[in-house]
């Protein structure tokens, strides 16, 4: 998050608890969307064009489709055209950010962007997307406390969280010798995996967990350890050791075996491992960091469908369903008790209900660093070099 919360709030919440488009093909569904957003007589649309990160929603593995989303369709008569195009938050701005600059719409009606990087904030700032109709929100009050009033969006008037999640190790075991990578060392520096490791290039999820491994605190960043991380980083990559930078996209490789473990997403893996019992995921023994995705309304966006769709999904049934569905942890209040009746397992899964154990284990980095131009400057030099 871009607020610091507290170890209480972070007890709080765990208790209650595709490829990538380009820009023309992200466009091309521009104009259309809904009826009179702010004025008059408000009509949901026929369509809500909602781009997300990869699986992140419930998705049955037999029909492939989504439950939640067919029983909104269903309760509204809203058809959802959904879209798993989002890899990183840097390349969905770049795609976005002309069209916005000159008013335009961008062919989605709801964006999903991280609050541990500048561009929600930035977004909000620009005048770049819509005001939420929390008229239609009624199920707003069931937002987690410690969620409600972070400093890109102080009182929620543009965005609400999507999903929380923790960024750790994914190992394929079959590569490292029946046993996970747990350490980010031996990640970044034991020659067994020269080639086969990948790193996020999301920079506070990967600096994060790079200066816990050096003793830094990651949610206090300085000069000093920002330059100590990404000299590591940068010798692994020179080294050969480090194969790239990924988004989500690191799902394929990891799976096939092309990569013996990475940086990596908690819920992910999780999904892939019914069909690849050779897939695991951890928090590095060093720590790891936790942040929210949140969806926002970009510049031509049908608010009051939106909106209307945004009230479906935190109530608090919804929430448990696509929450146990993708094994992220969710914004809302309740959902223990509902995820309960759905999957009782569900509740000693770490990744959907951490425990004081993973708590303990996971930091927010630093909101100054995560907008710091000097610290941006460097991180897009390395990911470019």
């Amino acid at each position: 998050m871009t607020e610091t919360l507290t170890r209480r709030d972070l007890l709080e919440r765990a208790a209650l608890g595709g490829v990538a488009l380009s820009l023309p093909g992200f466009l091309a569904a521009c104009g259309g969307g809904g009826k009179s957003s702010s004025g008059g007589k408000k009509e949901l649309a026929d369509k809500l064009r909602f781009s997300n990160w990869q699986l992140y929603i419930d998705r049955d593995p037999k029909t492939k489709k989504i439950p939640s989303l067919e029983e909104f369709r269903q309760k509204t008569g809203v058809k959802v055209a959904y879209f798993e195009d989002i890899t990183d938050n840097a390349i969905l701005f770049g795609k976005i950010q002309r069209p916005l600059s000159q008013g335009e719409g961008v062919g989605r009606d709801i964006i999903v962007m991280t609050d541990n990087t500048r561009f929600p904030g930035l977004l909000i700032s620009k005048g770049w997307v819509e005001k939420l109709d929390k008229d239609a929100i009624p199920n707003i009050k069931n937002l987690q406390p410690a969620l409600a009033h972070p400093s890109f969006d102080p009182n929620r008037e543009y965005s609400l969280p999507w999903q929380s999640y923790l960024t750790g190790i994914a190992s394929n075991t079959q590569l490292t010798g029946g046993k996970p990578v747990t350490s980010v060392d031996v990640l970044l520096e034991d020659p067994k995996y020269k080639g086969k490791v990948t790193l996020l290039t999301e920079m506070a999820d990967t600096i994060s967990l790079v200066m816990q491994a050096n003793g830094d605190d990651p949610t206090k960043v300085d000069d000093a350890s920002f330059e100590k991380a990404i000299k590591r980083i940068q010798k692994a990559v020179d080294s050969g050791q480090i194969r790239g930078f990924t988004g989500n996209e690191y799902t394929a490789p990891l799976a096939k075996g092309d990569l013996a473990c990475c940086f990596s997403w908690s819920g992910d893996v999780v999904q892939l491992v019914p069909s690849n019992k050779n897939l695991t995921w951890n928090l590095p023994d060093s720590g790891g960091d936790i942040a929210t995705d949140n969806m926002l309304i970009p510049t031509g966006g049908d608010v009051f469908t939106v909106s209307t769709l945004m009230n479906f999904v935190y109530d608090p049934k919804i929430a448990a369903q696509i929450s146990v569905g993708c094994s992220y942890i969710s914004p809302v209040k309740g959902v223990k008790e509902e995820a309960a009746k759905i999957d009782p397992k569900s509740l000693e899964n770490p990744l959907i209900f951490p425990d004081e154990e993973t708590l303990s284990n996971v930091v927010i980095f630093d909101a100054e660093a995560a907008r710091n131009q000097d610290y941006i400057g460097k991180w897009q030099a390395l990911l470019g070099a």
